[in-house]
Formats: C-alpha cells, sequence, structure tokens
C-alpha cells in the first residue's frame, strides 16, 4: 500500500516555543503523524516535561535547551541533535508572542519605550531568523526539509496597540518569502519555508486583553468577532492540519507562501 503524502513518519521535526499553547499542540501533532519532535526552548523542564507528554503518548521526543536569540546556543542545540538523530527535515517557529510594555492601548505610540519596541522586534523576528538560519543551513545541505514560520493577521492590517509586534510579524511574511526563493534557487526544490497567518486566538498573553474576569467579551473581543465572518476565535487545534500539510510531500510544490487561518478575517471588508 503506498504511504499517504501526508505521512511525516521518519521525519525529524524541531518546534521552537514547543512548550507553549501553540507551539505545544503543534509539536503534539507531528508526532501524531509520525515525525520524531524535537522540542526547543530556553526552559529545560517545560521542554522535557513535553517531551515526556509525547512519549507517553505514544511518539518519539526530546529536549533540546537554547534561547532562540542566541545564535550559538541555537547552533550547539541543532549540531545535538544531527549527532542524536543524523537529520532535522522540519523547523516550526513558534516561539514569539507580544511583550507588555511595547503596547499603546492605553497611550500615544510615541509614550512606548524605544526599548521595548526592540524588545518585540527581537523576540519575534529574530526569534524566527536564527532558528531558521540555522537549521535551513542543515537542510540546504542535505537538500531536503521545511520550514514552517508563524505570521498573524496583525502583518497585513493595521491593528492598534501593537505597532511592534505587526512590524516584526511583517518582517516574517517577507523573510519568509526571501528564504523560500533562496533555498529553492541555491539548494534545489527540496527545500521549502512557508508562513501561516492565524487569526484571533486566544492564550495567555492576550487573555486579559480579550476575555473579562467573569470570562465575557472586552470590547476588543467583540470588535474583532463582529469582523470575522466565522463569528469566533479560533482553536489551537485548527492550524494543525495546515501545519501539517506544508511539512509533509502532500506540499512538495508548495513555497514561499503565507496562509491564513483566521475564519475569514483577512477576507473580509467589514461591510
Amino acid at each position: 500500500m503506498k504511504a499517504s503524502p501526508f505521512s511525516l513518519e521518519g521525519r525529524v521535526a524541531v518546534v521552537t516555543g514547543g512548550y507553549g499553547v501553540l507551539g505545544g499542540a503543534l509539536a503534539s501533532a507531528l508526532a501524531e503523524v509520525g515525525a520524531t519532535v524535537a522540542i526547543l526552548g530556553r526552559r529545560a523542564d517545560a521542554a522535557e516535561q513535553k517531551a515526556a507528554e509525547i512519549r507517553a503518548a505514544g511518539g518519539d521526543a526530546l529536549a533540546l535547551v537554547a534561547d532562540v536569540l542566541v545564535p550559538d546556543q541555537v547552533r550547539k542545540a541543532r549540531d545535538r541533535l544531527l549527532t542524536e538523530r543524523n537529520h532535522a527535515d522540519i523547523l516550526v517557529n513558534a516561539a514569539g508572542g507580544n511583550v507588555t510594555r511595547a503596547r499603546n492601548n492605553d497611550r500615544p505610540i510615541f509614550d512606548v519605550p524605544l526599548d521595548a519596541f526592540d524588545e518585540v522586534l527581537q523576540l519575534n523576528l529574530h526569534g524566527t531568523v536564527i532558528p531558521s538560519l540555522a537549521f535551513g543551513e542543515a537542510m540546504g545541505n542535505r537538500g531536503t526539509g521545511s520550514i514552517v514560520n508563524i505570521s498573524s493577521m496583525a502583518a497585513q492590517r493595521a491593528l492598534s496597540g501593537i505597532m511592534g509586534y505587526s512590524v516584526a510579524k511583517a518582517g516574517i511574511d517577507n523573510f519568509t518569502r526571501w528564504l523560500a526563493v533562496d533555498l529553492a534557487t541555491r539548494y534545489g526544490e527540496g527545500v521549502r519555508v512557508n508562513a501561516i497567518a492565524p487569526g484571533f486566538f486566544i492564550a495567555e498573553q492576550n487573555r486579559s486583553l480579550l476575555l473579562k474576569p467573569d470570562g465575557s467579551y472586552t470590547d476588543r473581543a467583540k470588535n474583532i468577532i463582529s469582523r470575522t465572518p466565522m463569528a469566533r476565535f479560533g482553536k489551537p487545534e485548527e492550524v494543525i492540519g495546515v501545519v501539517q500539510w506544508l511539512c509533509s510531500d502532500a506540499a512538495s510544490f508548495v513555497t514561499g507562501t503565507v496562509i491564513p487561518v483566521d475564519g475569514g478575517f483577512g477576507a473580509s471588508s467589514g461591510i
């Protein structure tokens, strides 16, 4: 029987931020379709806990300790993985998020400290570029691999209060296209780079902005829902199928794309 083009059997996947809400869901999902999953993050205990959870569910996983903003640490983690598992076939850059002090919902943008802007830019853009260059080099040398970045609706629309985050995610869109072209041109069709652009999901970082203490929606949440044709927030598991597809041979002719997973938010004019 012919193997499914969606299978990831025999492949080694690295998920940065793999013990977070989104990263953790993606790490488990990749393991479920056969990949060995390396959980990469700063917190050794959290990375090992997630790896143990995957192993308990019947998958294969290990923890890699590195700060995605420190190139030497990321390269050492890559080299350890190559030594222990021989290759790295998939990289999902799930590390990132907003920085509270970089927001300007309740003040002019001129009052946001420049170092706060730098912090959110580093976390999201540099935190994707650094792992992509480290693991992308290994993929290029082998002639095969798939990198999936996490963009956002904030890259495409001017969303109030989050200038730094928006600029960082717009950078990820461009970086995704740029790296896709460069790697395919230099190393051939086997190395691909894509991104997903989630719409609005409730996570720990934005919970207080979207939900009141009693669980009801804030005014910002109501505005989001009113502009989302599906009229609800997304769930972490709803990005899983797209990422599994992008990592698999079923997407072998797909590179340089940014795919919305947004309930129609990006398509709607709001009218």
